[in-house]
């Protein structure tokens, strides 16, 4: 395939090398005259290992050529990948100025092409940005979107020092985009590489590199708070992380990693508040581990702020023990939220198969004699009872019984669903979703 890629810093000269390896025709585009004469001169414009040598072979088979300019890299291909920087803002956000610039030179070059083009976004880019880059190209080039060019978004997830080989066996490959020709396309441009295809929303997209940078900065940080606490009492820091990545069962798996409420039960709280108190004493500042009861405590403000402004006040919740196959109540955020709403004086039908106040005995039974007396009242004998009580039905756990409510409820009738009981159910009409 006939292939242009603007902007010749680090993706951009590390993709050009990647593609024409894989043997297609690139083009090279940057406004910096040196880089591109680097190219031609068969030389690598930034420092990574071994991209010197895949550019001086992608030149001398003539499959790697640069340039300045831009018509006539659009002209002569099919498909144009934007490369090129979004620097950070004092403010935090990103300046898209760039991006913007190559669509519009693009859009003007379009004016000129009778061919379909697609434009590829693999910088760095907040979600929307797509759609901000369709309308400068289709008011550039007085063209169509999804009938004269189509628009896809496709992060890349490449490692200074380790590019080339990252290029080539990604952990997985994503494409943002609702036009079928462009994802047909990018799709044949990886064909020869050994990972698993993603075709998301273009949103989607955007979202996956910052979800993914986001969550490897704070595995770095939550690393050296436990190592500094480690120091503090003489502990092998790498011993005892070594340990805690062998756990592929929960620590490093997707067990944990799916958005909903917050975080309960007799351990998770409880031990975050021992360490950073034992911190406190060792005078160790841990900002990440600190920070995490007050976001869990915002999570759950969430779920209560979104019956609130359904404006009802008859409210059901199926499932309030900490998870799902457990009658432990200790810490269970669904719990709180009980406690709330009866402190704001909403009116509640309860139900959890798990919690049967006959059997209850122990710590429980002293938890709801405690914290919540008048739960026997509250609780009804099935799901159908509480639909019946209620206006708004919240959904607090993932037990099975509860995946076809939806069946089950008026178009009168709201639920809130705070555990994601259905992966098909995204918020619409009668039916919230927490985070989706």
């Amino acid at each position: 395939m006939k292939i242009s890629i603007f902007g010749l810093g680090y993706v951009g000269a590390v993709s050009c090398a990647c593609l024409a390896k894989d043997g297609h025709e690139v083009t090279g585009v940057d406004v910096n005259p040196h880089k591109v004469e680097l190219i031609r001169k068969k030389s690598a414009p930034i420092l990574e290992k071994d991209l010197d040598g895949l550019i001086k072979n992608a030149v001398d088979q003539k499959l790697l050529d640069a340039t300045t300019d831009t018509e006539s890299a659009v002209l002569h291909s099919e498909v144009s990948i934007i490369c090129v920087g979004t620097p950070g803002m004092e403010n935090g956000s990103i300046d898209l100025g760039f991006i913007l610039r190559v669509c519009e030179q693009i859009g003007i070059a379009l004016k000129k092409k009778m061919d379909f083009h697609t434009i590829v976004i693999r910088s760095t880019v907040a979600p929307g940005t797509l759609q901000q880059c369709v309308q400068v190209i289709e008011k550039a080039s007085g063209k169509k979107n999804d009938e004269d060019f189509g628009l896809a978004n496709n992060p890349e997830f490449l490692r200074e020092g380790s590019a080339i080989e990252d290029y080539f066996s990604p952990p997985y490959i994503v494409i943002g985009s609702e036009n079928e020709r462009a994802i047909s396309q990018l799709k044949e441009i990886y064909k020869n590489i050994p990972a698993e295809i993603f075709v998301l929303q273009p949103e989607e997209s955007e979202m996956i590199k910052y979800a993914n940078n986001c969550f490897h900065a704070l595995k770095i940080t939550y690393a050296n708070e436990i190592g500094n606490i480690c120091k503090a009492h003489g502990i092998d820091s790498h011993k005892v992380m070594n340990i805690v990545v062998k756990d592929t069962k929960l620590n490093l798996s997707p067990y944990y990693m799916k958005p909903g409420y917050a975080f309960g039960g007799s351990c998770l709280p409880k031990d975050l508040r021992s360490i950073t108190y034992k911190s406190q004493q060792l005078d160790i500042k841990t900002p990440l581990l600190s920070s995490i009861l007050p976001s869990n405590e915002y999570q759950l403000q969430r779920g209560i702020s979104l019956i609130m402004h359904s404006g009802k006040k008859k409210i059901g919740v199926l499932g309030f023990a900490f998870k799902p196959g457990t009658d432990d109540m200790r810490e269970s955020p669904l719990i709180s939220l009980i406690e709330q709403l009866i402190g704001k004086g909403y009116e509640l039908a309860l139900y959890d198969s798990n919690v049967i106040l006959s059997n209850l005995t122990g710590k429980n039974k002293e938890f709801i004699a405690s914290h919540l007396p008048h739960i026997s009242k509250l609780i009804k004998p099935s799901v159908d009872d509480v639909i019946r009580a209620s206006e708004v039905i919240v959904i607090g756990t993932k037990d099975a019984e509860f995946k076809n409510i939806m069946n089950k409820i008026a178009d009168d009738q709201l639920i809130i669903d705070l555990v994601r009981i259905d992966s098909n159910l995204t918020t619409s009409k009668n039916y919230v979703g927490i985070c989706w």
